[in-house]
């Protein structure tokens, strides 16, 4: 792929062939790389504000007195915590009981490995905002 360092390489190359005094081929470089690093600084700018439009987003939902627009996450993740308990703790303690009293194992419906990817998401943003309290961020 072809991106902003392949083009400050090329730069650099032609520099060096085109310009032979040592001070001013300096100077050009020193340009053509400031030019590169406002445009970095652009790029996180516009990363920054997409993440504080979410974050404002999401304060505005917090604040809501309705369920249905504040309570959304923390249903989904009652109904993730819900289904992992379900899937890895209701689900083997009943085969093993079936097992132990000598019954077939019912076919319990199972929940896709999926989850855990859902669950890691959650628990990663959640990890954030956790250390964001600890380092006392609002």
């Amino acid at each position: 792929m072809f991106g902003i360092d392949d083009i400050i390489g090329a730069g650099l190359q032609i520099l060096d062939k085109v310009i032979p005094d040592p001070t001013a081929k300096a100077e050009a470089q020193l340009k053509l790389l400031q030019l590169k690093q406002a445009g970095e600084f652009k790029e996180l700018e516009v990363k920054l504000a997409m993440v504080q439009s979410q974050t404002d987003t999401n304060k505005e939902e917090a604040k809501s007195s309705s369920m249905f627009v504040a309570g959304w996450r923390p249903f989904i993740g009652w109904t993730c915590g819900g289904a992992l308990f379900s899937q890895y703790i209701i689900r083997p303690w009943v085969q093993a009981i079936f097992v132990m009293t000598g019954h077939p194992i019912p076919n319990l419906p199972g929940i896709d490995d999926q989850l855990w990817q859902l669950l890691g998401g959650m628990l990663g943003l959640g990890g954030l905002r956790t250390f964001e309290k600890i380092k006392g961020k609002a």
